[in-house]
């Protein structure tokens, strides 16, 4: 961060003098830290694109004042069109950096933060009095909270009670608690019907999957979406060998050979890249066309989405298991959840 001129400075100042003059309570974030917010939150910069879309859900767009410049990037280019307001939203940083001066001037009363912004850039923040959350959606032991690719004993329920524990806490910040208890209830209402669903699937009849990423990288185990192509029944190829979010070789695909690839919604490029390119062409997914580029709601992140978990795993378990979910209507089901937490109808098939 920049040093601030002398003008901004004191501003910051007044501006924490004002803020711990209001009345305030004390929340814990997911990385462990107490932090001093207003009773009352109307103004929030969000520097984490999951963050964001949770604010977004939760219909407190109106709060937030500045964002991640990266996130159409992040959220995929259609993004807009759910939410046009935030083309107007100013930019100001990422997940490891922030524009003090810009921050100092937008008047924020909260800052999310992602769970592994750098300790200099989260403390910096404070300094000016403004009060920084960092949001990890995961529920992690202590010393593993602010990690990228942390160490889990139970990625299932790490992910499971950090979703609910994130959204809720977002939701208090921004005095939308029914909002969030709504969307929690809705995203694992479908984790429940694809659990019923696959209950009896035998181990040996788990379809092998990829996820296929730009630049061959994947996600292996200690990520939400390795965990989504589990409870979608599939067996993903990368988890034994690959913690977190890495590159791989292409020889290590071709031994894995897995029987479909799925393919971010962010990243249709790849897509044509694999079909077009020669060293894929000897891997089953490949030979018989089991490519899929994942629909918009289906967010196969690292961390996980509510729509991820209410509709994107349901989507997965019916493309992977179709006799087992032939009576399923995703279209109706996504357009349900859009027009609910989106305030929009889907505009996408599937």
């Amino acid at each position: 961060m920049k040093k601030l001129t002398p003008l901004l400075l004191l501003a910051a100042l007044l501006m924490g003098f004002t803020a711990r003059a209001m009345a305030s309570r004390v929340i814990t974030d997911q990385i462990g830290r107490q932090v001093t917010i207003p009773d009352k939150v109307d103004r929030v910069v969000v520097l984490q694109h999951q963050t964001l879309n949770l604010l977004v859900q939760l219909n407190a767009t109106n709060k937030i004042v500045g964002i991640l410049s990266n996130w159409k990037q992040e959220l995929g280019d259609n993004y807009a069109r759910l939410v046009p307001e935030l083309n107007k939203i100013p930019v100001l940083g990422d997940l490891t950096h922030v524009d003090a001066e810009k921050l100092v001037t937008l008047r924020p009363q909260v800052v999310f933060v992602t769970n592994y912004a750098p300790r200099e850039m989260i403390d910096s923040i404070s300094a000016l009095g403004i009060p920084v959350v960092a949001i990890s959606l995961r529920d992690d032991v202590p010393g593993e909270r602010d990690k990228l690719n942390p160490t889990q004993s139970d990625e299932g329920k790490a992910y499971d009670r950090g979703l609910r524990e994130g959204i809720t806490l977002i939701a208090d910040i921004v005095n939308k608690q029914q909002q969030g208890k709504a969307l929690i209830k809705a995203a694992f209402a479908g984790r429940k019907l694809v659990t019923e669903r696959l209950s009896n699937l035998p181990p040996a009849q788990r379809v092998r999957a990829y996820m296929a990423n730009p630049g061959l990288i994947t996600y292996g185990s200690g990520k939400y979406t390795g965990l989504m192509m589990e409870h979608a029944g599939a067996l993903n190829v990368a988890a034994a060998t690959v913690k977190g979010y890495k590159q791989v070789s292409m020889e290590q695909i071709i031994a894995w050979n897995p029987h479909v690839i799925f393919v971010q919604n962010r990243y249709p490029q790849v897509v044509k890249e694999i079909e077009n390119d020669p060293k894929w062409q000897t891997i089953d997914a490949v030979r018989h066309h089991r490519i899929w580029l994942m629909p918009e709601y289906a967010k196969a992140w690292g961390y996980p989405m509510p729509e991820a978990v209410g509709l994107g795993e349901l989507w997965m378990a019916k493309k992977l298991y179709p006799q087992r979910f032939a009576d399923i209507n995703m279209q109706k089901r996504v357009n349900s959840w859009y027009l609910r937490f989106y305030r929009h109808p889907y505009q996408g098939t599937e």
